[in-house]
């Protein structure tokens, strides 16, 4: 093994969206900072349909993104359940849009890059560098076999949901109970969709502890996809297109063009995702909403919080877990009350059958609540925004419903 100094202030362990974002607003405040990707090009392959919020991505100062990122744009969603009734919320102007994964990832790399981060493609890291307790680094493999040791002063997990070096770290991995399989697919030849309404498919026969999509790309295009926390989600995917009673009118004639499979965690922030000269960012630990499984525009969030906490370490010669502690604080102040209410609904999905999610979009539809839903200001943070619709009376009456029904089935 090739054993070197010191290379950076800061390693960063993966290169996708939130390890990026972490690494451009540290570089951005001065710190020499490294990113490790072991993968061979930034942004392949692609694991979720990238399907964000727009305000979101004006708040982490993400808008305008490159010409070409943005595939399309959306007023809302159509929401089906497994007996066929649907509930359309529409929003007056676009709220969400798909990006090309690929060259969205890229982008904030090159944001990275240009703000002074040294990027290592095809380049694993094996294991953490561990002195009197302490993270001092990582040993990293080439893929054609050169190892190396590189050391800083802190490292940065965001290496997705293997959870391999948040377990090396001594850290727990997110709460398997919560963990779904998902399947994200690009179709073509599909039809009978409208292109700027995303479709959201509830029902245990199809996608059991949470949902599938229809994302419209356009030109017979479409992203498909599907979670369970039961069942081969390939087999579900096949039976969606196939079989389902409104999926199958849009999909039955279409082709899948390719496949990729990817867990989720919808437990909610890991309790600790901080230990001496470590901190861990993005799904890793578990900044994902546990309603939809997106967690692009948290986990970037939480980036940017991790970057002021390590320049404030760096700044005081302090990697300890207590100082380091501040940005579990930062991520819980941010992010913990809305965690806490997605989570509370999920659950309340999960324990609720298919005819009572049936009967709950058909009281959606009575009391007309499409309204009171198309003025929710930010489809993030959704605990505050779920607080701000409890203004409404028809809310409060189909809230009731809602979680009548899951107190029910937990006594």
């Amino acid at each position: 093994m090739r054993y070197m100094t010191s290379i950076s202030d800061v390693i960063v362990i993966g290169g996708g969206p939130c390890g990026s974002f972490t690494a451009y607003n540290l570089a951005r405040q001065g710190v020499k900072v490294t990113v490790f990707e072991e993968h061979d090009e930034i942004g392949v392959p692609c694991h979720c349909p990238g399907h964000l919020n727009i305000k979101g991505l004006k708040q982490l100062g993400l808008c305008p993104l490159p010409a070409g990122t943005i595939e399309n744009t959306f007023r809302g969603a159509v929401f089906h359940s497994a007996k066929g009734a649907s509930f359309s919320v529409r929003f007056a102007k676009p709220i969400t849009c798909t990006v090309n994964r690929v060259l969205f990832d890229k982008h904030i790399a090159k944001m990275a890059e240009d703000a002074g981060v040294g990027y290592y493609v095809n380049t694993r890291v094996d294991a953490l560098v561990i002195d009197d307790g302490f993270v001092k680094g990582v040993a990293v493999k080439k893929n054609d076999g050169g190892e190396t040791r590189c050391l800083a002063k802190i490292a940065v997990d965001a290496e997705g949901t293997s959870f391999r070096i948040l377990r090396l770290a001594g850290l727990a991995s997110p709460n398997r109970r919560m963990l779904v399989n998902g399947v994200h697919a690009e179709l073509e030849n599909v039809g009978d969709v409208e292109q700027d309404m995303v479709e959201v498919f509830l029902g245990n026969d199809y996608a059991p502890g949470f949902y599938a999509w229809i994302i419209p790309e356009g030109d017979g295009q479409a992203k498909v996809g599907l979670a369970a926390r039961a069942g081969n989600p390939k087999e579900l995917l096949e039976k969606l297109v196939h079989k389902h009673y409104v999926a199958s009118k849009k999909l039955g004639e279409a082709r899948i063009l390719k496949a990729v499979f990817h867990p989720l965690t919808l437990g909610g922030l890991i309790p600790k995702a901080y230990s001496n000269g470590f901190l861990a960012v993005g799904d890793v630990a578990s900044q994902v909403k546990p309603t939809t499984g997106g967690g692009i525009i948290f986990g970037m969030t939480c980036a940017g919080a991790a970057a002021k906490v390590i320049r404030e370490a760096l700044d005081g010669s302090d990697f300890s877990s207590e100082f380091l502690k501040a940005y579990q604080q930062r991520c819980d102040e941010l992010l913990g009350f809305d965690m806490k209410v997605m989570l509370r609904v999920r659950r309340a999905l999960n324990a609720m059958s298919d005819r009572k999610l049936d009967n709950m979009i058909s009281l959606c539809n009575k009391l007309r609540l499409e309204q009171a839903f198309g003025n929710i200001e930010d489809i993030d943070f959704q605990g505050r925004s779920l607080v701000r619709l409890l203004r409404s009376p028809r809310m409060l009456t189909a809230l009731f419903y809602f979680f009548f029904h899951y107190l029910s089935a937990n006594p």
